[in-house]
């Protein structure tokens, strides 16, 4: 009879212990996904704030990288977007393209700065790249309720990625091949057009 206590006793102590690390882990991943997804919205939102209300500093930033003044406007509009979509409940498919989103516009500050010569001071492109971090961060620890449902593992045959893989090439060979006829073409409409002069 002791025996039969003693290992009863035993399993649900050792059921206990194996849930204990798995909600320690779930509290940890849920409170770094929360820290993470307010600190990105909150960089969306002062963003779009900053965007739209055109402040000096917006202004002469998008200069010195060569944007056009009006992508303030799309940029800021897109920001207030991406935001509200991450931080709602639900749209898991809605959430994915603000993160997409959100990828490229951090990114793609990275990539501005760095080429056009910011190497330094390092804030420059350092500041969006951890902003990018928090995007990445914020994504793959969301909770289940906020991802897509799992379709399927990707494709592993070989021969279902050599086609699409093969399709490019062929159309990246053909879109060269066409450069000169096409560069032709449009350099003839840029001038009817006014855009460049005779």
């Amino acid at each position: 009879m002791q025996t039969q206590t003693s290992k009863a006793f035993q399993s649900v102590t050792d059921e206990k212990l194996a849930i204990l690390p798995k909600s320690r882990w779930y509290r940890i991943r849920i409170t770094t996904y929360w820290t993470f997804t307010v600190l990105l919205v909150f960089e969306l939102v002062a963003g779009s704030m900053w965007n739209l209300m055109q402040i000096e500093w917006v202004r002469v930033q998008l200069n010195h990288l060569g944007y056009p003044p009006y992508f303030i406007y799309i940029n800021g509009l897109w920001q207030i977007g991406g935001a509200a979509a991450i931080i709602a409940p639900g749209f898991p498919r809605l959430k994915e393209w603000a993160y997409a989103g959100s990828f490229f516009h951090f990114s793609g500050a990275v990539v501005s700065h760095l080429l056009t010569g910011d190497l330094l001071p390092v804030s420059t492109w350092v500041t969006p790249l951890v902003f990018l971090t928090f995007v990445i961060v914020s994504w793959a620890l969301r909770p289940a309720d906020r991802r897509l449902p799992n379709i399927g593992a990707p494709e592993t045959r070989p021969l279902a990625w050599a086609v699409p893989i093969g399709i490019l090439l062929v159309l990246f060979v053909v879109s060269y091949l066409m450069l000169p006829a096409v560069n032709a073409a449009m350099h003839k409409r840029a001038l009817d057009l006014g855009w460049i002069a005779r």
